[in-house]
């Protein structure tokens, strides 16, 4: 897949791609895979091995995270960097601030855990672990 541009208005970002392409982005050192989700969902619904934890917001709350522009800075080293959340929209907002940092920054489409099924279930309609991409539950 290619990655595709935000569209007209959308703020700007370097775009969006797929979970499978920003995975092959990873293991070729391309591209640093940031996990923008709370400590909470990392620890009770997953995460990937391989992602640099960086909270755009905070559990409990959900305020925005103070120390969120240094450490999405310390995680890119001058990589492009691949930005996962839970279905896609937190890692939109977090790849807009990473870009206004000056880093080149995409978003995960369909997130960890996919947009919810008609039965409000997540996990079965895409995401990063739908695809069977790596990734661990404690």
């Amino acid at each position: 897949m290619v990655p595709r541009a935000p569209a007209v208005g959308a703020g700007a970002y370097a775009g969006d791609v797929s979970p499978q392409l920003a995975w092959q982005w990873v293991q070729s050192g391309e591209a640093v895979l940031v996990d923008v989700r709370t400590d909470a969902e990392r620890e009770w619904v997953g995460f990937v091995p391989e992602a640099v934890p960086v909270a755009w917001k905070q559990w409990p709350g959900m305020a925005l995270n103070p120390a969120f522009d240094a450490q999405i800075q310390a995680a890119a080293q001058g990589r492009k960097v691949v930005l996962l959340c839970r279905s896609g929209v937190r890692s939109v907002a977090a790849a807009k601030r990473a870009t206004e940092l000056g880093i080149e920054a995409y978003n995960i489409l369909e997130g960890f855990e996919g947009d919810p099924d008609t039965h409000a279930h997540r996990g079965c309609r895409g995401g990063w672990r739908y695809h069977g991409l790596p990734w661990r539950q404690n």
